[in-house]
This record gives C-alpha cells, sequence and structure tokens, in this order.
C-alpha cells in the first residue's frame, strides 16, 4: 500500500523531552530544526574549506564557491546598484540558505526546510523587516513616498492603498512562492513513486507497467532540480528589488 505523499512533510520532535519552554509552550527539536541545523552546517564549511588563498589553480569546489559569489554579487549590482552591495551578506547567506535547504530536500529520506510555510513565511518577514528598517534609515519619513506613486492627485485616493496593500502582502507572495512549489514537486514525486511501489507489487503485466511513472518520476526529479534552483534565485532576486525600492523609492519607475 503507498504511503501517503504528505507524510514526508509532517515536522516530528527528535526528543521526547522539550529542548525550552517559552510562555508555557514547549519548543521541541525537530526533524526540521535537525535539517537546518545540518543545511548551515554543510554550507558554511563547503564555503570556507573550498576557498584557500594561495592556489595557483583552483580545485572545483573553490569554483563553484567563487562562481557562486559573483553570481549573488552580479544579480545585485543589476537589481539594486552598487548601493546595494552592501547588502551582498544578508542576500548572499539568504540565497545559500534557499538553495541548499532545496537541494537537500531532493535527498530521500531527508526533510524538505522550504516546503514548511513557517519557515519561508518567516524568512520572507525578515526581508521586509530589513527593507523597511533600511527604507527609514536612509530617507526618514520620507520612506513614505514609496506609497505615493507619481500621479494627479484624485487618483492618489485609490492607489495609495492599493501600494500600501501590495507593500503589505509581499511576505505572503514571496513566502507562498516558495512553499507551493517546493510542496507540489516533492508531492508529485510521492504520487509517483506509489505507482511504482504498487504496479510493481501487483505483479504480472502490471511490473512491466511500473516502468512509465518510474521513468516520470526521473524527468521530474530534473524539473525539480532546476526549480529547487530558480526558487532560490527568485526569492533572492525579488530581496534585492525589494531593498532597491527602500534605497532609491520611486527612481526605479
Amino acid at each position: 500500500m503507498a504511503l501517503n505523499p504528505m507524510e514526508q512533510f509532517t515536522v516530528r520532535p527528535l526528543f521526547a523531552e522539550p529542548v525550552l519552554h517559552i510562555a508555557g509552550h514547549p519548543i521541541y527539536f525537530t526533524n526540521q530544526s535537525l535539517l537546518m541545523v545540518i543545511v548551515a552546517l554543510a554550507a558554511s564549511l563547503f564555503l570556507t574549506l573550498a576557498v584557500k588563498p594561495g592556489r595557483l589553480v583552483p580545485t572545483r569546489g573553490q569554483s563553484m564557491a567563487e562562481l557562486s559569489y559573483e553570481f549573488v554579487a552580479n544579480m545585485i549590482h543589476s537589481a539594486s546598484g552598487e548601493d546595494g552591495l552592501k547588502f551582498f551578506p544578508f542576500v548572499f547567506t539568504l540565497f545559500i540558505f534557499v538553495l541548499c535547504s532545496n537541494f537537500f530536500g531532493m535527498v530521500p529520506g531527508s526533510f524538505t526546510i522550504t516546503s514548511q510555510i513557517a519557515v519561508t513565511f518567516s524568512l520572507a518577514l525578515l526581508v521586509i523587516a530589513l527593507v523597511i528598517v533600511t527604507g527609514f534609515v536612509k530617507h526618514g519619513i520620507g520612506f513614505l513616498k514609496l506609497f505615493v506613486p507619481h500621479a494627479p492627485w484624485y487618483l492618489l485616493i485609490l492607489l495609495v492603498p492599493i501600494e500600501v496593500i501590495s507593500f503589505l502582502t509581499r511576505p505572503i507572495s514571496l513566502s507562498v512562492r516558495l512553499f507551493a512549489n517546493m510542496l507540489a514537486g516533492h508531492t508529485m514525486l510521492a504520487v509517483f513513486g506509489g505507482f511504482v511501489v504498487s504496479l510493481g507489487a501487483a505483479g504480472g503485466i502490471f511490473t512491466g507497467l511500473a516502468i512509465a511513472p518510474m521513468l516520470l518520476i526521473i524527468a521530474i526529479m530534473l524539473l525539480e532540480l532546476l526549480v529547487a534552483f530558480l526558487q532560490a534565485y527568485v526569492f533572492a532576486i525579488l530581496t534585492c528589488i525589494y531593498l532597491n525600492e527602500a534605497l532609491h523609492l520611486h527612481d526605479h519607475h
């Protein structure tokens, strides 16, 4: 019998006892927490150990690390200009964390961190909080001009509320986009994997028919690898665009 395809997204505590209590609520160390620690450590170790100064010929690992640095730096420069490069550590960390979380979720028996709306929404809130702080630090109260587009005054009655609502819904759209794509892709893989198991267990001619969903799994797996990268890129580039708005207000129009 095929497993429930949604079972892979279940957050389970790894220990019976909670790590601590906050306002009377127990906080457990879960499989999600474990994967977040693994992702953070793996990415940090790779980027630290791969790049060693003094090498005449860079290794493949160092080339990958340097390529990722250049890729994010070029992305920030094209989206936010020179002023945006000061946010390189934040955007680079965000991009690598989301990318590695997506890739680690492809490992059988692993856990996809970015398939949890709580994680993606927290990252999105962090981005919007940085945008707001940056805007007020650079422009003061003038940051509110972001919600006042260049239009006749009689249209502002309608446009200003629309701009405010659009800004406030950014954390939702930013988080749901990443969450939904990862959830849908992994659910499809689990469903077709269930087909393979069911047809193989049926025996006879059905065993041969199991080849079809197996080929689909391979195709979807390759597509998921592309989606894993694209979603990390989209999350990072939208972060750069939002920061550009906070830095330059309506100069981007």
